[in-house]
């Protein structure tokens, strides 16, 4: 038996967690099954109901087994309890396509609450959490556990009334939102979360990893952040090469002399003037927004509003807008009204929220390749969890391309062929632009096809559910690498809600199957390999036939960006007469590129994570302080010894409760505009200190914390300074205090958003230009 174990240890990926004491369990549940099968729906409800106080793995899975099967048609595998098991552990399953990490998830999340913790499943959209929390709430009714669901569209009070649950489903953002509007609530009714306990994240690398330092942001009414679209008509105008030179990687662009000559001729004013520093950022933001972000790529154009396009998923990003006037650019350059910015009252990053649960958990099926990140900002380990049937999916070689003309020529080829044969194709884009160009490619040759983009991304889920049929052509953006399922045969049979999904009909899978099942190909190579490698598991679900292969060339924006001075040696030379590239060495460059890139984005989450952990230090002094106001009487002690007399002549008037409740009210109030401030200030000082220390050759770092931490430390008293300022003009009478002389005023309407990066770059990212030197020195 050791042998045994010691050999299936070997075959495990190297730096997983141990599955062997998991298989143990799970085999145990397996010797159980004929017996918990003897028990009514009242006896395993009640059996379950006897674990709360113990810790019998082994009875959870067998119960929890006959519970997904009654209650949903479907009979757990081993690997799934397997992936349960690991998920109860507090690690994160990597589990592939069509392997039921819904289901796993779902026990995971029961057992974890039958232990006495409140559970949040964290979906990265309203649809999946409304979904699974639907799809699995017969499981969990059987199981005696309760479960809710939050969308963008709910109430508060159905917001409270669901964070009651044993399990919530919720996208990450809007569990975020509700912190960020807790800590400005004035009465501890109006509390919407319960203090945290579990996370249980799906998409774990997606969420933990690509979006990890989005800040999610609650800003306050204070008008438009506006752009004057003289800039934006006047950078239209400008020439490029004369006016204007952009850099190799195209991620930033800068006036000529000539092109400085040209604005100020026009505007009227010395541009590089020091009264005229507002009008030359200007001009630059408004000169990245018409040359660097481009429709259809960046962003798309709905319903009279710039939507952003997230890199990693091609979906629309939601509620999210760039930072530091980008936005407002943008807008102005498609001629559209200016959209609401106002001040930020708070926010907080996805990590960070995150990391607030005691106990964090996650699922995805790739992972192993950020381990060493999620180990690091999440002390998490992964579990690898084997198919339940071998994949045998054909994973190609890269075909490489000297040009992408070269390159989409041979895509539509490809295309055809699989097509001849009745094979369904699966075409993986990097972005709306090349996912409607391909599609007129396609048309061009008498394909049809379906496009799936941010445009229709409605339609997403009736799109998907016909990929698989026979001969169908899809082309997708990343939307369609996660969180989808395509089955062999097209769209399964009509099933009764709740249910477990059908399989497709027999006949139509067998035709699929034979053709070879599933092709997925990829117009390029992702900046991570991770979203490569989702891409190539919508094909070969469950053992089924499938293939996949990625189309690149050495015009690609990865390559072009990250990689720009790699020549293959052989040049062109090297080249078919259809321009296909066998050089390996000229192979090399796009495996060097993505390399770069995602030791770029490391580098970057590393320094960003450096300046929003001092930063979050000092949110928890001040929201502890804020609690001790909130739910005590911090507040009135505070301004009786402050402000003794006027303390003592307005309880003489308006009674001691009336003072403890306007004491508490000012506190809080200038708690949180300080807190604003700074932030602001933090925001300010960070660009700043980059730009200094640039010039100077400093650690931006060191010289942000020389100041940060000062002003950190001056903000409470600042903000009881400023308490007792505001309560010494109160006036009271019999009928009570008079709060409005205070200046008590709120923002009349707050809103939230994510604040999606900065194209080009963020801060952290122009403060890393020379990363991709020494990403290439080093790769």
């Amino acid at each position: 038996m050791a042998l045994r174990d010691r050999l299936r240890r070997l075959v495990q990926k190297p730096g997983s967690v141990d599955l062997a004491p998991f298989q143990a369990i799970v085999d145990e549940a397996g010797e159980r099954e004929a017996r918990v099968r003897d028990l009514d729906d009242a006896g395993l409800t009640a059996a379950v109901s006897a674990l709360r106080d113990g810790e019998d793995l082994a009875e959870f899975c067998a119960l929890g087994r006959e519970a997904a099967r009654r209650a949903l048609g479907e009979r757990p595998f081993d690997v799934q309890l397997v992936g349960t098991l690991a998920l109860l552990s507090g690690h994160v399953a990597e589990m592939a396509t069509g392997e039921g990490k819904t289901l796993a998830g779902a026990l995971a999340a029961a057992g974890h609450a039958l232990r006495g913790r409140r559970v949040h499943v964290m979906s990265v959209n309203d649809y999946l959490a409304r979904r699974d929390a639907g799809w699995m709430g017969p499981l969990y009714d059987l199981l005696g556990v309760s479960v809710a669901w939050v969308g963008q569209a709910s109430t508060p009070e159905e917001r409270r009334e669901a964070y009651r649950a044993d399990v919530t489903y919720a996208p990450v953002s809007e569990i975020g939102f509700d912190l960020l509007r807790d800590r400005l609530v004035t009465d501890p009714a109006d509390v919407v979360l319960a203090e945290p306990s579990v996370a249980l994240v799906d998409e774990a690398d997606s969420v933990l990893v690509d979006e990890a330092m989005v800040p999610l942001v609650l800003a306050g009414a204070s008008g438009l952040d506006e752009a004057d679209p003289r800039y934006a008509d006047l950078v239209r105008r400008l020439r490029p090469g004369l006016h204007y030179s952009a850099d190799d990687e195209a991620r930033n662009v800068q006036l000529t002399p000539a092109g400085a000559r040209e604005v100020e001729r026009v505007l009227g004013v010395d541009l590089y003037a020091a009264g005229h520093l507002g009008t030359l950022t200007a001009v630059n933001v408004a000169l990245h927004a018409e040359v660097l972000l481009h429709r259809d790529v960046d962003y798309i154009v709905r319903d009279g509003a710039v939507k952003l396009i997230s890199e990693s998923r091609g979906r629309v990003a939601l509620l999210q807008r760039w930072p530091d006037g980008l936005q407002a650019a943008v807008e102005a350059k498609e001629a559209l009204a200016a959209s609401p910015s106002g001040e930020i009252l708070d926010s907080i990053t996805v990590q960070e929220l995150v990391g607030r649960y005691p106990v964090r958990c996650g699922m995805t099926g790739t992972a192993m390749a950020v381990a060493g990140q999620l180990t690091e900002f999440y002390s998490l380990e992964i579990a690898v969890v084997p198919p339940h049937r071998p994949c045998v999916r054909d994973d190609q070689p890269d075909r490489l391309y000297a040009t992408t003309a070269d390159k989409e020529v041979a895509i539509v080829e490809a295309i055809s062929e699989a097509h001849a044969t009745g094979r369904p194709v699966l075409v993986g884009t990097a972005d709306v632009a090349e996912s409607e160009r391909l599609a007129r490619r396609l048309a061009r040759a008498g394909l049809d096809r379906v496009v799936l983009n941010a445009k229709n991304d409605a339609e997403e889920a009736a799109i998907i559910a016909e990929a698989g049929a026979e001969g169908a052509i899809t082309v997708s953006t990343q939307m369609a690498g996660r969180g989808t399922d395509i089955r062999l045969g097209g769209s399964p049979s009509p099933k009764a809600p709740g249910t477990a999904p059908a399989e497709a009909a027999g006949s139509g899978r067998d035709v699929v199957a034979a053709a070879g099942g599933l092709l997925v190909i990829g117009t390029g190579r992702y900046h991570s390999s991770r979203l490569d490698d989702q891409l190539r598991g919508r094909a070969g679900r469950q053992g089924d036939p499938g293939g996949s292969v990625f189309f690149t060339s050495l015009q690609d924006d990865l390559v072009t960006r990250y990689a720009p001075d790699e020549k293959p040696a052989r040049g062109k030379a090297g080249a078919a007469e259809d321009g296909r590239v066998g050089d390996k060495g000229a192979h090399w460059i796009v495996g060097h590129a993505q390399r770069v890139a995602e030791g770029v984005d490391l580098e970057i989450h590393r320094n960003t994570w450096r300046y929003n952990h001092l930063i979050g230090l000092q949110r928890r002094e001040v929201l502890a302080e804020r609690e001790a106001v909130l739910s005590g009487d911090r507040a009135d002690r505070l301004l009786a010894d402050g402000a003794p007399a006027k303390h003592a002549e307005l309880t003489g008037i308006a009674g001691a409760d009336a003072v403890a409740e306007a004491a508490r009210q000012i506190v809080l109030f200038e708690l949180d505009r300080c807190w604003a401030e700074h932030l602001a200030f933090l925001a300010d000082l960070r660009e700043g200190i980059h730009l200094r220390s640039l010039g100077r050759g400093l650690d931006p770092l060191i010289e942000f914390n020389r100041e940060a931490v000062p002003a950190g430390k001056r903000l409470l008293a600042d903000a009881g300074a400023r308490s007792v300022t505001a309560f010494e003009s109160l006036t009271a009478s019999e009928d009570g205090i008079d709060l409005d002389a205070a200046g008590l005023i709120r923002p009349s309407a707050t809103w939230t958003y994510l604040v999606h990066d900065n194209p080009f770059g963020s801060l952290d990212e122009r403060a890393f230009r020379g990363l991709v030197a020494m990403f290439k020195r080093r790769h």
